[in-house]
């Protein structure tokens, strides 16, 4: 069978301003670690939030139906306060079959069109998954801000890569999660008592930032707000 053809990513600027990568959506490995080689270059780890955050929005990209259908939910909160400010809640058929290392080609269309259904962009994303702590650098949070222009937290549950030393037993301390010499995120105590959570940069912000952030949209729970609103919408049928 012929390989997939792979279209080069365009780098676009948006009436906004946003600097965003198009590419294709492919359907087999080849092409999609090809994207991804492409498009790594164009990550941006330093911070570039705007001086005024006024929306912040939570993430959330899951399956259904056996993995046939994907489903993304994004609520946008208000920082000031975690009030609700606005929800969208996508159902697509998925693109792509599971490939190791390739999960967001799965994820990010839908999510794209979650976005799409709000009346204005968030200025902030957390999205439930991993940015930079990922073998290629390119985890979902990553991914989608690049595809997006807009800046992105990683917030994972669980390692996907490097090592790290214990997480301190205090509250909103951490420990670097490293790769070699390199410090791809932080391994954060958001609750005592319960596992913590790994946070990195997705894109257009610094592991620092993205630890504020975090830390500011913590309550008394293991995960911040912005993850337990998007899973709330997430979970209606």
């Amino acid at each position: 069978m012929e390989a997939e053809p792979t279209p080069t990513p365009t780098l676009r600027e948006t009436a906004d301003g946003r600097r965003r990568i198009e590419h294709a959506w492919p359907r087999e490995a080849r092409a999609g670690r090809a994207i991804q080689d492409a498009i790594a270059e164009h990550v941006d780890t330093h911070n570039s939030l705007p001086a005024d955050i006024r929306t912040v929005a939570g993430v959330d990209i899951g399956f259904e139906d056996g993995g046939e259908t994907t489903r993304a939910a994004i609520v946008v909160l208000d920082p000031s306060d975690l009030s609700v400010v606005e929800q969208a809640l996508v159902r697509r058929p998925t693109r792509m079959p599971y490939i190791p290392g390739l999960l967001s080609f799965r994820e990010i269309p839908a999510a794209l069109d979650a976005l799409e259904q709000l009346s204005a962009l968030p200025d902030l994303l957390m999205v439930d998954g991993h940015g930079i702590a990922h073998p290629k650098r390119l985890g979902v949070a990553t991914h989608l801000g690049l595809v997006s222009g807009l800046p992105t937290i990683g917030v994972g549950k669980k390692r996907l890569t490097g090592r790290h030393d214990p997480a301190p037993e205090q509250r909103l301390a951490w420990t670097p999660l490293m790769d070699g010499h390199e410090t791809i995120g932080a391994v954060l105590r958001s609750r005592v008592g319960v596992k913590p959570i790994f946070i990195s940069p997705g894109h257009r912000i610094d592991l620092g930032t993205a630890i504020e952030w975090t830390a500011r949209t913590l309550t008394r729970y293991r995960l911040p707000e912005t993850t337990r609103a998007a899973d709330r919408l997430a979970s209606r049928r």
